[in-house]
């Protein structure tokens, strides 16, 4: 039995390894590498897929994975995963506003999670896992409503996007060993994503769409004051 686990982790771990590029270790980025960056934070479920989605996004400097839309100050995993905060499980990306736009970001965002259930996402169930925007500025909200309502609009989904989006609060960033699990734990993390149904939801919803140009994609002209 433990033959066959590790021979499908194995295959499993091939399969992704062969479906992206390579990706290499990264840092948490200085406040001299921070300049000239623009911040996002989102929400889509398990913060470890999001985490590695973000990252593979052309423009997108770091993602880190912690926790917003509580109350609680400096919650703890344990407490998040129980429901016991009001937080979500959420990422703070870091990026280039010159590569990516936040018009561009959301538009990943969309093909790495279902913003139709607020109940959680796949088999992470809880308000703890759901779906959320949280912006950072009247910009990003005004885009992130426009595109939730051209999503919605377009008859992607049988049932309506209720994704939140909510003004930002406060981000705790998550425990060490929740950073970068992707990359130090690829055959757990390859293992739990196949069998949530995450890629298989997305490849259903986005087909061939779901490999695009994300730097094609603009914000709209900011309104003059």
């Amino acid at each position: 039995m433990k033959l066959s686990l590790c021979g499908s982790l194995l295959a499993l771990t091939m399969f992704f390894s062969g479906c992206s590029q390579p990706l290499a270790e990264q840092t948490e980025l200085s406040e001299e590498m921070l300049q000239g960056l623009a911040v996002a934070t989102f929400a889509g479920g398990c913060f470890w897929c999001v985490e590695s989605g973000f990252e593979m996004l052309p423009g997108v400097k770091e993602a880190v994975p912690g926790y917003s839309g509580g109350k609680e100050k400096n919650p703890t995993y344990r407490k998040v995963a129980r429901g016991w905060t009001g937080h979500t499980e959420a990422v703070q990306v870091y990026y280039d506003p010159e590569i990516i736009s936040y018009t561009g970001l959301i538009q990943g965002l969309w093909r790495m999670m279902d913003p139709t259930d607020s109940r959680g996402q796949f088999y992470d169930r809880g308000r703890q896992y759901r779906p959320a925007i949280f912006y950072h500025n009247s910009d990003q909200k005004r885009i992130a409503e426009r595109l939730r309502d051209e999503l919605d609009t377009s008859g992607r989904y049988e049932n309506p996007v209720t994704i939140e989006i909510v003004p930002f609060t406060s981000f705790y960033k998550a425990e060490a060993k929740h950073q970068n699990y992707y990359k130090k734990n690829p055959l757990r993390y390859n293992f739990y994503t196949f069998n949530s149904g995450r890629y298989q939801f997305v490849d259903e919803i986005w087909g061939e769409e779901r490999h695009v140009d994300y730097t094609k994609y603009r914000d709209e002209a900011v309104e003059e004051m």
